[in-house]
């Protein structure tokens, strides 16, 4: 079988499976093998396994259930976030509720998988999150969009204090996923005064994570979301 996407000269991405049925991480440590910009650096079972394997290995996306032996798999990914800021969380799961992808995206998951998609398309995913971006599903995108969409329409504007022109700015970048080196080097601030600009626009749009601040940006402004995927492209 070919290999997916394999980029040899490229470092590998390093992965951390967390899965409570056996057959499912042999299956993903089968298909993730074949990649050369891929290593699988272990397993866990648990949300106690997870959190402590991530904070000892380190990995750079932890590939994870939501569900975890009756255990959370998005409280799993709040301490991994809060323990391991650089590690970002990819959920692949067979649940599709709005809920529970709305939860895992508000607990700091960086993506929302299906356990439907192709081995391609897992391998891109990963190395889509790798990059600080952020993935959904196709299947479960549109419903999840229409319910922050309502959820918006249901919610008081005037709750929401409004972004001055750099915050916003800021904002842009951090929803592009870059980091904050990144967005102090693209707009000449130095690291303490992004940071004290990331935790204003926080304050204001009432988020605690940048998953959250950056849901928000691409739900309220479409036009804007389509300008970084054209920057994207070129």
């Amino acid at each position: 079988m070919r290999k997916l996407l394999s980029k040899p000269s490229v470092k590998p991405v390093r992965v951390l499976i967390v899965d409570d049925q056996e057959v499912v991480r042999v299956g993903l440590q089968t298909v993730l093998g074949r990649q050369d910009d891929i290593s699988v650096v272990g397993e866990a079972t648990t949300v106690t396994e997870a959190i402590a394997e991530s904070c000892r290995l380190k990995p750079d996306v932890v590939l994870m259930d939501v569900r975890l032996s009756g255990e959370s798999g998005v409280d799993a990914c709040r301490a991994i976030r809060d323990s391991c800021p650089s590690t970002r969380v990819l959920f692949l799961s067979s649940y599709e509720s709005d809920e529970a992808v709305l939860a895992a995206v508000f607990g700091g998951a960086s993506g929302y998988l299906l356990k439907q998609v192709n081995a391609e398309g897992l391998v891109r995913a990963i190395h889509t999150v790798a990059r600080g971006q952020s993935i959904l599903d196709p299947a479960i995108t549109q419903p999840v969009l229409t319910r922050m969409r309502l959820q918006k329409e249901g919610a008081s504007e005037s709750q929401r204090a409004p972004l001055s022109s750099q915050q916003q700015r800021v904002l842009e970048l951090v929803a592009e996923g870059k980091t904050n080196k990144e967005i102090g080097s693209s707009l000449e601030l130095s690291d303490k005064t992004v940071k004290n600009y990331i935790r204003f626009i926080f304050q204001k749009m009432k988020v605690t994570r940048r998953a959250q601040a950056a849901a928000i940006f691409t739900r309220d402004s479409p036009s804007r979301k389509q300008l970084t995927d054209d920057r994207k492209g070129h």
